[in-house]
């Protein structure tokens, strides 16, 4: 098989031809049409994301979309020539999805939504999972909460305003310039995130906050949503990684949760929760609740590096507009030495 590898931090991505891999019990061979990028992904290829555990060189990437071709023994769930789609490797010594063929655990897939392309699904399993972590399993939101979510345009902040949606609650979600009219679009009341926490409180809670607070982006924004909670209220965080003071959520009797999504991988401990939480997206999908932002620039396995540059914002690529796809052509890559 062809594989984008990079082979030490910082360093180029090379495309290599490899032995195609054969699924083990419980596992299933996937071939990938097509695999998601993170920011956390360009993190690991610098060598800046030791939480990851991801020593190099490696083949990069955690999101994928495919087609089963090969099932190992003790798998039932899945048949040769099922679509899926799944967070499966790239960390923790995994084998990444920037590769024709991955064998995975099949407890991390799920059937694919029927409505949506290779790209599109490939671009969900990462972020889906973290705001469903945060949202459902730790935050247990009900209908009729008010909900905040810090980052509402991004790629767990799009997903999360949607999922929070279609559980009946009042979403608001901060965002800036133009992804302001992409927050309306979705259905949330939209936030300028540039404005003082307090201003957006008298506005649209009188004062009082909200009763469940999401925070995708970490740092200053993770103290400004202790401020936004209301009374009993909870804030959850997918980056709670920085030192804070805990006064503003103690003084409301209010708590707080953190997501770390890699542990389920790192760890091998409940990944069959991937899969029940990718099973539950795709009914979202295909019932029209939740859609993913795709950047429409398209990207082949021999532009990997171009895609991370697009990640980025780098080398003059444009700022992304949605999560970016790297397309995987069954007869693609021309591999080199290097």
């Amino acid at each position: 098989m062809t594989a984008a590898i990079v082979k030490a931090a910082n360093a180029a991505f090379v495309l290599r031809e490899l032995a195609r891999p054969e699924p083990g019990p419980g596992q299933v061979l996937v071939q990938i049409g097509a695999s998601g990028t993170n920011p956390l992904d360009t993190k690991i290829r610098a060598g800046e994301a030791p939480h990851a555990q991801q020593p190099l060189p490696a083949i990069l990437g955690m999101d994928l979309a495919g087609t089963v071709v090969a099932i190992g023994e003790g798998v039932t769930e899945f048949q040769i020539g099922d679509a899926v789609f799944g967070l499966t490797g790239g960390v923790g010594g995994l084998q990444g999805s920037h590769a024709q063929f991955a064998a995975v655990d099949a407890r991390l897939l799920a059937r694919k939504p029927r409505s949506l392309s290779m790209r599109q699904a490939s671009v969900l399993p990462l972020v889906v999972i973290t705001a469903w972590e945060g949202l459902i399993d730790r935050a247990q939101i009900r209908a009729g909460q008010t909900v905040l979510i810090q980052g509402g345009a991004g790629g767990v902040g799009h997903v999360a305003v949607q999922i929070a949606l279609a559980r009946g609650a009042k979403v608001f979600a901060t965002a800036l310039g133009d992804d302001l009219d992409y927050v309306r679009s979705l259905g949330a009341t939209p936030i300028d995130g540039s404005i003082a926490v307090e201003a957006y409180l008298a506005e649209h809670t009188g004062g009082m906050g909200f009763d469940l607070v999401y925070d995708t982006i970490g740092g200053p924004v993770l103290d400004a949503s202790f401020r936004a909670v209301k009374r009993f209220g909870h804030v959850v965080s997918c980056l709670g990684w920085g030192t804070h003071k805990l006064a503003p959520l103690s003084f409301k009797q209010a708590t707080y949760s953190g997501v770390f999504t890699l542990h389920t991988l790192l760890a091998d401990e409940g990944r069959g929760h991937f899969g029940e939480i990718l099973t539950e997206a795709r009914a979202l999908v295909d019932a029209g609740k939740l859609v993913p932002r795709l950047d429409p620039r398209s990207f082949s396995i021999e532009e990997v590096g171009a895609a991370y540059d697009a990640v980025l914002g780098l080398n003059g690529a444009a700022r992304q507009q949605g999560k970016i796809a790297i397309t995987i052509d069954p007869q693609s890559g021309h591999p080199q030495r290097g």
